[in-house]
């Protein structure tokens, strides 16, 4: 008995010693300095050795100061998206977004696009988690385009992918763009079929099940929550089974089906609260009281809205408020309750309110935002533009100095044509760059001021007239930018921009103004080039100069093309106060501020069409009534047709 009890003791002597210098090694510190030796590129090669600390902020903190002293800039990367994604976990977003921005710039320098792709999806992720969802869905594609270009990609990559796509369609959903969240669901199922994650397979299904439920197409949300349902039921997955439980609760609650809504609901309920998640209870709880208002059990459903409302203001689930207050406002309504009822329903009118316009009003400030970025970003292009523009003409006046110091030889006119070649040169290049700066500088005023003015419509949740100027104008900026790019467009091109440029003007206008545009020929005008933007300065005078200062009548202007033999007339044509009106208004409001648009586009169609076979030509007509008394303005302008 003896010896067996001594050779048990050394056994457990010799397994202690094991398992301690097991734990040594896999200490923080320990795992740097393996990793460091290795100094792996994939994520998945550091997540195994690295794993086990990365909820503990202080040791990721150490650990991105040991990467960057030993110049380990994809560890830096690593280290940064899981503070990062601490930070987001407790609702800290800007600085989850400062360490997602830092992953990107180590990911960059290390050269590493696995790490790259995986730092654009996280700031993504960060700005839908901030209610920017332009610019969640811009990191996302940004992610997405890199990700594409990788051929043979790593599994690291294609789980990137899949989160862009499922990303993507959360912020859809957010901006009720329902089947264009189903698509995205669909592609990130695909990638992670094709990776083999059966999990993501499983998250992308349900979530393809809550879109369809969303609008109402409940057989095929059944369908995608069962398929995901099955997956996890095969991996063990208890949480995911709870929220296909739940979730298929919910719909069978829609389709009146209280026998399998009540089967459902008994089976995600022990599941909620075995994974102690107080959310799923929470919304679980609120389909028994769904269950129960079908069921016409009036006081039990009361108890468990009231308790669940509660719960949601503590924990400030908006949403969930918002839903509780409109199913309290129909159980008081159909129990014989009308003033719990109109309270109730009127607290929910509130915070849907409250909700859709913050929503709407996030959404267009983040276009602003996003606007303002563009803005500066171009306002560096002009005075880059205007600084060459100085230098050339700097050199040439330098230029016109030493030519002069030389004209003492017999090779007068060889240097002076050479100088003259070099000076057209010049010319041509600050002309060219002038028509940039008036691309470039289509009225910022103009640009702000409609997106205030489109603002305004949100915060008075007139909807609808929102979300149609909303599209106009994102149309009017793609034409303004792909006109940016190119020196000639189509006339009928030109005239759509000029047309919706109007529409947008006559929002500030309070839709004052009548717009008219007639064609009166048959001649085809999409084979009428014509230079980019050079009809809106003209447009704009007639508005600003001629139409604004109307106090009375209607207020109309008309843009008209005609054929003549050899051009086409094009007329803008206004019933304003008139040029002579127009200068004293001026003049009494202290503005000696030229047209500049105006003197740049007569020299850029000069310039144009000083090839054509025939002159362009524009002439300013006063318009008078019998008395004598100004009825408008006529501009008339006539470009070649070949």
């Amino acid at each position: 008995m003896i010896p067996s009890l001594k050779l048990s003791c050394l056994t457990l002597y010799f397994c202690f010693l094991f398992s301690f210098a097991t734990w040594a090694k896999n200490t923080p510190a320990q795992a740097i300095d393996s990793i460091l030796i290795e100094r792996p590129l994939t994520y998945k090669d550091i997540n195994d050795q690295l794993k086990f600390f990365q909820r503990d902020s202080t040791k990721v903190k150490n650990a991105i100061a040991r990467f960057k002293k030993e110049k380990y800039f994809t560890g830096v990367s690593y280290e940064s998206i899981k503070l990062g994604n601490i930070y987001r976990k407790h609702a800290l977003y800007k600085r989850s977004l400062a360490m997602h921005q830092e992953a990107l710039t180590y990911a960059k320098r290390a050269k590493n696009q696995e790490f790259e792709i995986f730092s654009l999806n996280m700031i993504g992720v960060d700005f839908r988690k901030m209610n920017a969802y332009e610019s969640s869905i811009d990191f996302h594609t940004k992610a997405l385009a890199i990700a594409e270009k990788v051929q043979n990609p790593s599994n690291g990559i294609l789980r990137s992918k899949e989160v862009s796509y499922n990303s993507i369609g959360n912020v859809y959903i957010l901006l009720e763009q329902h089947d264009l969240a189903i698509e995205s669901f669909k592609k990130a199922s695909a990638i992670a079929e094709k990776s083999g994650n059966r999990w993501s397979v499983s998250i992308n299904n349900e979530n393809i099940g809550k879109t369809y439920e969303k609008i109402g197409q409940y057989d095929e949300a059944i369908l995608y929550v069962e398929k995901a349902l099955v997956i996890d039921t095969e991996l063990g997955n208890h949480f995911g089974r709870m929220i296909c439980y739940n979730r298929l609760a919910s719909i069978y609650l829609k389709k009146n089906n209280l026998r399998k809504a009540k089967e459902y609901i008994e089976k995600a309920t022990p599941i909620a609260k075995s994974v102690n998640s107080d959310f799923y209870i929470l919304l679980i709880a609120i389909n028994k009281g769904k269950l129960a208002f079908a069921n016409k059990m009036y006081d039990e459903a009361e108890s468990i809205y009231l308790l669940s409302l509660e719960e949601a203001q503590e924990k400030d689930l908006k949403d969930l408020q918002t839903s509780l207050h409109k199913y309290l406002s129909l159980l008081y309504e159909v129990s014989g309750k009308p003033a719990e009822a109109l309270m109730h329903y009127k607290k929910y009118q509130t915070l849907e309110a409250e909700l859709t316009g913050l929503k709407k009003a996030q959404y267009i400030n983040d276009l602003i935002i996003k606007y303002e970025s563009v803005k500066k970003s171009e306002k560096i292009k002009n005075l880059s533009a205007e600084n060459r523009i100085s230098e050339l003409k700097h050199q040439r006046q330098e230029n016109v100095w030493i030519i002069i110091s030389i004209l003492a030889s017999l090779a007068l006119i060889s240097v002076y044509l050479f100088y003259r070649q070099r000076q057209l040169k010049s010319e041509k290049n600050i002309l060219d760059l002038e028509q940039r700066l008036m691309r470039f500088q289509m009225n910022p005023h103009f640009i702000f001021n409609a997106l205030n003015a489109i603002k305004l419509y949100v915060i008075q949740n007139e909807k609808k007239n929102a979300v149609y100027y909303l599209n106009k104008f994102s149309k009017l900026m793609r034409k303004i930018l792909e006109s940016s790019l190119s020196k000639q467009v189509p006339l009928t091109e030109e005239l759509d921009t000029v047309a919706l440029y109007l529409q947008i003007e006559n929002i500030r206008f309070n839709e004052q103004i009548t717009s008219i545009i007639d064609i009166e020929t048959d001649y085809d005008l999409d084979k009428v080039p014509v230079p980019s933007l050079f009809l809106q300065p003209f447009v704009e005078n007639s508005l600003w100069h001629g139409l604004l200062p109307k106090k009375e009548g209607e207020k109309v202007i008309n843009i008209s093309v005609e054929e003549q033999k050899n051009h086409l007339l094009i007329e803008v044509k206004d019933n304003g106060i008139g040029r002579k009106e127009a200068e004293i208004t001026k003049s009494k409001r202290k503005l000696d501020k030229k047209s500049v648009g105006i003197t740049i586009t007569k020299e850029l169609l000069d310039n144009f069409y000083k090839k054509y076979h025939y002159d362009c030509s524009i002439t300013y007509t006063d318009l008078v009534d019998a008395h004598g008394d100004s009825t408008g303005t006529l501009v008339i302008i006539a470009i070649p047709k070949k």
